[in-house]
């Protein structure tokens, strides 16, 4: 856990056009900067970076964030590495707090990297040794070349070869890294023996764990490490360290299931290949990737498990599905996996089949749809039934609306029918003549006083403890406020902001913010705040005054003696509040 302080205190050292222009080239623009977009494909520039305000903007895809969300979204970085990456950058250590009893917090030590990287280059320096070793990777098509490029090396057929590199061999963090057992005896042995160790590395060009691939016939065919301090398998995909390049360069990358897919399909030229490990595809994984990409292909084989790894990969990314971005679906012949298939037929037969792949509406259709006859009533009825989990899971509203209408014109019924069995809610939309006539509607007091709170967080100090209202702006300017007086109003706008990712108030805040672009270097954010407040007290003074009012009119005896003075407090005058 990273404390407050230390956001703020990073957040207050960085500059985010200097943390943009790392990755992007900017161009001034007035008071902000500009450029196209790195988060998806554009001709002319959308993406703005407030210097003033400090944060990123893109009015065409709706990217948007501090310092930390550039480099988490762009680099493809957790949230603590991309904390970590920026503190680097300007001198600090990132302290690490333990968190509230009953919860279990680890912090990673130092060292920990630097035993990974002793074993990566034992396990180098073991590959050279072993012509046994070098004979199979040579069967398997790999030269010396991108065996280097992902540190491939060799885990000896010993049970403590480790120690060779390791000369406290009993030391506590190889067994935290997952390099050795210890069993029930108390015997420590290595992990990894008589193995083909593939370096699972970070974003960050850390080692974090190890795949180990048998070099004959044994069970597991790969065994990789287990969950570390240092490695979570369901966050992490193999080669993406290496492909990064390619899959920014190309927008595309192919999802295969095993190290040899990945390091084959690099010699053959297809360097935008990655691997999940050993498990299925994670919500996180497809995040991670579409932080990176407009376009993802998964390439599974032909088989059942093939099937069953791109459903599961199909359902976990339903939520996450965004409109403008592409995912698809590669099957292969069931006795082809990627490295061999690429090894028989060559890389342009192999990619004119990723160009191929089926679109994740087809695919998801085609199993919905599969051994049902929709010229029955029980086959569309069965339709409706397998589509719903499906189709209610999709956020991304154009890509929900057209699989909705897919979905409504096989089973026979009309989309309106279709959205009311499934319960879902039409969208709103504004009459176009209204729309015509009075253009963009002016921004509600309520955001207003949202963006002054972001503005100048110490603002809040002036809203008074009983100050409520109604609507999803009012609640955000309630979350803030509760967050300012935790803090005793001492956070930085971009540190309020960045506590706020993730959570149900971002959009709000994140449109509130937005809309501060248009202020001019003479809006005076306090004039605004006071007026805000006074507006706001007049109308909930006005709904409790009529309120009492309408309780009133059956005489001053039905109300409590509490109300009868609120009904005289409030049918007087209020004062003003001064700007300050």
């Amino acid at each position: 856990m990273i404390p407050k302080n230390f956001i703020q205190d990073l957040l207050n050292r960085l500059d985010i056009v200097d943390v943009v222009e790392r990755y992007v080239p900017l161009k001034k623009a007035g008071a902000n900067y500009v450029a196209c977009c790195p988060f998806h494909n554009e001709k002319s520039p959308s993406f703005t970076v407030s210097q003033t305000k400090q944060f990123y903007h893109c009015f065409g895809c709706g990217a948007h964030g501090t310092a930390i969300g550039f480099v988490m979204e762009h680099a493809g970085f957790g949230y603590v590495d991309a904390i970590e990456e920026l503190a680097r950058s300007v001198g600090l250590e990132v302290p690490h707090e333990r968190q509230a009893a009953g919860e279990s917090y680890q912090k990673v030590a130092p060292d920990l990297y630097e035993v990974m990287q002793t074993a990566t280059r034992y396990y180098r320096e073991q590959l050279k040794l072993s012509q046994r070793a070098i004979d199979y990777l040579k069967q398997r098509g790999l030269s010396g070349e991108i065996a280097a490029k992902f540190g491939i090396g060799y885990a000896p057929d010993a049970w403590q070869s480790l120690a060779a590199a390791f000369p406290d061999y009993q030391s506590g963090t190889l067994s935290e890294t997952g390099l050795v057992i210890t069993n029930e005896e108390q015997k420590r042995y290595d992990r990894f023996r008589d193995r083909i160790m593939f370096p699972i590395i970070n974003v960050r060009a850390q080692v974090i764990g190890f795949g180990g691939r048998v070099l004959d016939k044994g069970e597991p065919k790969y065994l990789n490490s287990p969950e570390t301090p240092l490695f979570e398998k369901g966050r992490e995909l193999y080669g993406l360290y290496q492909a990064q390049k390619a899959i920014r360069a190309g927008q595309q990358v192919l999802v295969v299931e095993g190290y040899m897919d990945v390091v084959a399909l690099a010699q053959h030229g297809v360097e935008y290949a990655v691997a999940t490990l050993g498990t299925a595809t994670t919500p996180y994984h497809i995040q991670k990737l579409l932080r990176l990409t407009e376009n993802i292909v998964f390439c599974f084989d032909g088989d059942k498990a093939g099937q069953k790894a791109a459903w599961r990969a199909l359902e976990n990314a339903l939520p996450y599905l965004q409109d403008g971005k592409r995912i698809k679906f590669l099957f292969l012949p069931v006795e082809h996996d990627p490295d061999s298939f690429i090894r028989e037929f060559g890389k342009e037969v192999f990619e004119q089949r990723v160009q191929e792949a089926m679109p994740l509406s087809a695919y998801l259709l085609h199993e919905a749809s599969q051994e049902l006859d929709l010229r029955t009533q029980e086959g569309r009825n069965q339709l409706l039934q397998r589509a719903k989990p499906l189709l209610t899971a999709i956020i991304a509203p154009t890509t929900a609306l057209l699989l909705r209408k897919e979905v409504a014109a096989l089973s026979g019924v009309s989309q309106a029918e279709l959205e009311a069995l499934y319960e879902i809610k039409p969208v709103a939309r504004a009459p176009r003549i209204a729309f015509q006539k009075t253009g963009r509607a002016p921004p509600s007091a309520h955001r207003l006083l949202l963006q002054c709170l972001m503005a100048q967080p110490g603002l809040g100090q002036r809203v008074p403890g009983e100050w409520h209202g109604q609507g999803a702006e009012a609640d955000a300017v309630l979350a803030v406020l509760m967050v300012l007086r935790e803090t005793d109003f001492a956070l930085s706008s971009p540190t309020l902001a960045q506590l706020f990712q993730g959570t149900s108030h971002e959009k709000t805040l994140a449109a509130a913010q937005v809309d501060m672009l248009n202020w001019g270097e003479s809006f005076d954010v306090g004039a605004e705040f006071t007026g805000l407040l006074n507006k706001l007290d007049e109308g909930q003074r006005r709904q409790s005054f009529q309120a009492l009012q309408a309780k009133a009119q059956g005489g001053l005896a039905s109300m409590s003696d509490a109300e009868r003075e609120q009904y005289k407090h409030l049918a007087r005058p209020a004062p003003a509040r001064p700007v300050e």
